[in-house]
């Protein structure tokens, strides 16, 4: 089975036909995403501009990590429970969407990023904690995370206005390569 044709099994269950026909459903859940999207990337890009030496210099990175991290944490959660009903509530048109497959590229990059800097970097934040500008790797890490997210974001953003849906044809032959579209002509 391929995954146009399990996406389109899934778009026909009574989960996402419900979600999908809801006068509120996707709605609220939309607004849920939006909200904890809020938190998590505020909470994110205040770790980051401390990070990167810009902003709150005198605070230890631990102490502000410990303090950021649950929140950030929550906000996380949410945001992925609900973009997953999000994605459940229309499979098919999400599948196709070149705006949402680069979002889940970037979604893969930025976790690469978090796990990186915990495991690697912050790791030894012992050395450099108190700093007013970390060493270079954490910087590093702080810009793709800024990069990365707000990659997260536009592209979400842009899933709502794709030009480049199926039913729009004709198209380049990379964009429907790149969207999975199959023209029927």
């Amino acid at each position: 089975m391929s995954l146009l044709a399990f996406f389109e099994q899934l778009a026909e269950s009574p989960w996402s036909v419900s979600i999908h026909e809801s006068e509120i459903a996707y709605s609220v859940i939309e607004s849920i995403h939006v909200w904890s999207m809020c938190l998590f990337f505020g909470l994110t890009v205040m770790f980051d501009l401390r990070l990167l030496g810009w902003t709150l210099r005198k605070v230890p990175v631990s102490e502000f990590a410990n303090r950021l991290l649950p929140w950030t944490i929550a906000g996380f959660v949410v945001m992925v429970i609900s973009g997953t009903l999000l994605f459940y509530a229309i499979p098919v048109r999400s599948y196709q969407n070149i705006f949402f497959r680069f979002k889940m590229v970037l979604l893969l990059l930025a976790g690469l990023n978090v796990w990186m800097f915990h495991s690697r970097v912050y790791s030894k934040a012992a050395a450099w904690d108190s700093n007013a500008t970390p060493p270079r790797p954490a910087r590093l890490a702080g810009a793709f995370s800024l990069a990365l997210w707000i990659g997260v974001i536009v592209s979400g953003r842009m899933i709502a206005y794709n030009w480049f849906d199926c039913d729009r044809q004709p198209q380049s032959d990379l964009i429907n390569l790149l969207t999975s579209c199959v023209p029927t002509e």
